[in-house]
Formats: structure tokens, sequence, C-alpha cells
């Protein structure tokens, strides 16, 4: 059974950098062909995808979010994070992990049924 959990910071202020981390048992993220990823569903809408780390390490990111986004992974201890930097109130949402067997696009990624597995989510506010 693949299980994904996030961890993070339940608050952080505007401007500040936030780091999420999605621990991973029941797999290893360096396992070919599959792709890790993290999605984000802000109040009231629908699911954004922010960006994913490939079984290669290699980053693909959301262009909407690229010069705010870095994606990285800790093969050691099974684990990939999400940084987001200057954040504002725009960034409150649930923040989930969620492993795909393709890489998707910042169209193709919005749907839960296309995820092999995801995490419960972590909810993130921005808020001073």
């Amino acid at each position: 059974q693949v299980q994904l959990v996030e961890s993070g910071p339940g608050l952080v202020k505007p401007s500040q950098t936030l780091s999420l981390t999605c621990t991973v048992s029941g797999a290893s993220i360096t396992t070919s062909r599959f792709y890790w990823n993290w999605v984000r569903q802000r109040p009231g809408s629908g699911l954004e995808w922010i960006g994913a780390i490939t079984y290669a390490g290699d980053t693909v990111t959301n262009p909407s979010l690229r010069a705010r986004t870095s994606t990285s992974r800790d093969t050691s201890q099974n684990r990939f994070t999400l940084q987001l930097d200057s954040v504002t109130l725009e960034d409150t949402a649930e923040y989930y992990c969620a492993r795909s067997s393709k890489l998707f696009t910042s169209t193709t990624g919005r749907d839960w049924s296309r995820y092999n597995y995801r995490g419960q989510g972590t909810q993130v506010t921005v808020s001073s």
C-alpha cells in the first residue's frame, strides 16, 4: 500500500516562504515511470496542479507558479518537498502530494481520477 503524508506549517505570513514535505511509504520515489506531484485546492476553486518531480529527479512546474516554486527530493528519506516563495493570501489552500503514472501539465493535472495515490492534504493559511 502506497501512502503519502504531507507535513508543514499550517500558517504562513505573507511574503514568507512556504515549505511542505511529502513522505512516501510503500513505494520508492525513484521507481521508474512514476511522478510525484504537488497540487492544491483553494477555497471555492478546483484543483490546481503546482508541479512534479520525476522518478529521475527532474522537475516540472506550472508556468503560472514557476517563478516562485521549487521542488526537490531526498531519496535517502524517500520524500520530496515543495517550496513556494513570497506567498500571498491567494496561496491559502489545501495542499496535497500525489503520485501519477504520467507527467502532467497545468491542464491535465487538475483531475483527481488521473492520480494513483494521494495524501490526505494539509491546510495552509496565509495570514498576517
